[in-house]
Parts: C-alpha cells; sequence; structure tokens
C-alpha cells in the first residue's frame, strides 16, 4: 500500500499533467502544491512511485506522467466525483427538455455531453429487450386497412401498416384493441408472445384471420427493433488531443465507427453504476490509448441502456464522471415523464 504522501503526490502529478499536459516535476510539485516536504523527497516519492509501474518518465525531461496504473489508482482512491454548478445543471434541463421524441432526445444527449465534457459522447438507444410496452394503438385508416401503433416506457413509438383480408368492423377493433392492452400493457417485451398466443381463439371465427395477422404484425415489430443502436458524436474533438495518441488517432476512429464494437464496450459494464475503463482495460485494440467512462440510465430503478464518453487517457476523470451522470440522470426523468 501507499503512504498516504505518496498518493498525494501521485493525485498533484495527474492534476498537473491533466491540467498542463506536459510532464510533471519535483520542482513544480513542491511550488504549485503544499505536500508539507521537501524536493528532494517528493523526488524520492515519485522515484518509488515508478518503480511501482504508477508513473514513467517519456523522455529525458525530468518530468513523469501517469501511467494507466497511475489513473487507475486516482480514479479507485482519489478521483471524487466533481458535481456539476447549478448553472449547468439548469443548461442541462433546458436543453434536454425541449425534445419531442426519442430520436431527438438521444439526439440531444450526444451533442449536449459532447460539449460538456469536450470527449466523443457515445449515447445508446434504449434497449427494446429491456423495455416494457405502455400502450398498442389500433387505428382503421380504411375497411380493410389498420395502423399499429406500438409505445414503449422508454417513449420509443413504431408504427406498422397491416392490410387484412377482409374489413374489420369498428366494434371489432374496439374489442381487439382493449384484449390486447389487457394483456400487453406494462410486460417485458420477450413475455408478449406467450402472452397473446391463444388471443385470435377468443374472437369470432370472421375475425380470427385479421387478429391473427395484427398479431403477426406486432410480434414481428417486437423482433425487429430489438436490434441495438447507438448514437456518437463530438469526434472532431479528438483532433484537440493529436498529441495524446502514440501514433495516430486512427485506430481509435476506426474503433468508433464500428458500432458492434462500441455495442460490445457498452455492454462489457456490468451493471448501470459508474465505469471506467481505462487504456489497455479496454479489450479493443483501437481503444487502448483511450479511457471510456459510461454509466446507465433508465426511467425507473433499472437501466434501459447506457451512455458515456470516449477520450484520451489524460483526461480530467472526476469532471467528466460528474457531467456523465448528471446528464444521465437527466435522460432518466425525460423517459419517466414521457
Amino acid at each position: 500500500m501507499l503512504s498516504e504522501r505518496r498518493l498525494e503526490v501521485l493525485r498533484a502529478i495527474v492534476q498537473d499533467y491533466v491540467g498542463t499536459e506536459e510532464p510533471v516535476g519535483s520542482k513544480a510539485l513542491t511550488e504549485r502544491h503544499q505536500l508539507g516536504v521537501s524536493p528532494a523527497t517528493v523526488r524520492n516519492d515519485m522515484a518509488a512511485l515508478e518503480d511501482e509501474g504508477f508513473i514513467a518518465q517519456p523522455h529525458t525531461s525530468a518530468g513523469r506522467i501517469p501511467t494507466d496504473k497511475g489513473y487507475r489508482l486516482f480514479v479507485d482512491k482519489l478521483a471524487g466525483v466533481k458535481p456539476l454548478s447549478s448553472p449547468e445543471r439548469r443548461a442541462i434541463q433546458n436543453f434536454l427538455d425541449g425534445a419531442v421524441d426519442l430520436d431527438d432526445v438521444v439526439g440531444r444527449t450526444v451533442r449536449l455531453l459532447a460539449q460538456l465534457t469536450r470527449q466523443v459522447a457515445v449515447v445508446q438507444y434504449p434497449s427494446l429487450t429491456r423495455s416494457t410496452v405502455r400502450h398498442v394503438e389500433l387505428l382503421a385508416l380504411a375497411p380493410a386497412r389498420l395502423m399499429l401503433v406500438l409505445i414503449t416506457d422508454t417513449g420509443r413509438v413504431e408504427q406498422r401498416l397491416i392490410d387484412c383480408q377482409a374489413p374489420f368492423g369498428e366494434a371489432s377493433l374496439a374489442d381487439l384493441r382493449a384484449r390486447l392492452n389487457s394483456r400487453v400493457v406494462g410486460r417485458r417485451f420477450a413475455d408478449v408472445p406467450q402472452l397473446v398466443q391463444d388471443l385470435p381463439e377468443s374472437f369470432e371465427q370472421d375475425d380470427r384471420g385479421t387478429v391473427s395477422t395484427v398479431l403477426s404484425v406486432l410480434l414481428e415489430t417486437l423482433v425487429e427493433e430489438t436490434e441495438e443502436r447507438l448514437m456518437i458524436g463530438g469526434t472532431a474533438n479528438l483532433t484537440r488531443f493529436g498529441h495524446d495518441f502514440p501514433l495516430t488517432i486512427r485506430p481509435v476512429l476506426e474503433a468508433l465507427e464500428e458500432h458492434v464494437v462500441m455495442l460490445k464496450l457498452l455492454g462489457e459494464a456490468k451493471d448501470s453504476g459508474m465505469t471506467v475503463r481505462i487504456g489497455h482495460e479496454n479489450a479493443h485494440e483501437g481503444l487502448a490509448s483511450t479511457s471510456v467512462v459510461t454509466v446507465g440510465y433508465g426511467s425507473g430503478d433499472e437501466a434501459v441502456a447506457k451512455l458515456g464518453v470516449v477520450g484520451p487517457t489524460r483526461m480530467d476523470y472526476p469532471g467528466t464522471m460528474g457531467a456523465v451522470r448528471a446528464v444521465a440522470r437527466y435522460v432518466g426523468q425525460i423517459l419517466a415523464e414521457s
């Protein structure tokens, strides 16, 4: 275990390097921070931190920079989550409150996260595999043509046109709408097929074909929409950090373009709490020079998806974690109220 003083030295090195982008020397540390010891003692502490792999000397300069291991210790033990100011919180709320539908919520969230953190923002659409049915609406467009509207608890709306084999009366339509909603509202998507499988048998013989067609379209919609989607924004922010990537930012850009990679990355975060992956902790080789900060969001206690940011390992972890957490909280509130 590192002593409290060496932990303080590590904290100071991380803070200075993140702030100045320059390797940090013992003289600068004693001038900028109230460490209460001489530069010689700080040099000894830095030598010990280097021996244990928490900091490294990038080239022949006297300064040191944090390693992935050093950032990891900083995040786990030394970094609190920096709360957002009241103006920042109001700005988030005002920006997100203007959203008109789920696509708009996700789009605004991506732009907001990228602006707040000055990193690349990644927002996963609410997963329908973890969603429940809020309402199923059936509308008659013509005697033998219907529209099915599926609304989820996360505000997602799916519409499908249905051509029926025969005209379907308004009374029958109202009956089907009521029975369908009584069975599926509040239930998970995965449970719906079993809940409606015997529904056609409860209708008159002449209506069973149309009821079966409606159910078939409903179930196809549930299957189609379980495909995971995400939105990425702020990629141009990476150009500000060109010197933070060993050779080129190209591998990072290629990884970001592969949505399958990003979805897997979000899925690897085991729970809905804050997850910070640093450098080589990211399994994808293209992201080995980045840190990824993610958190779950949802309309209730359970997260329906995740959002977060990708940036260089030299990032303001307390500020980034605070912004990601605050935005996730507001998005969850919007979904709950939608």
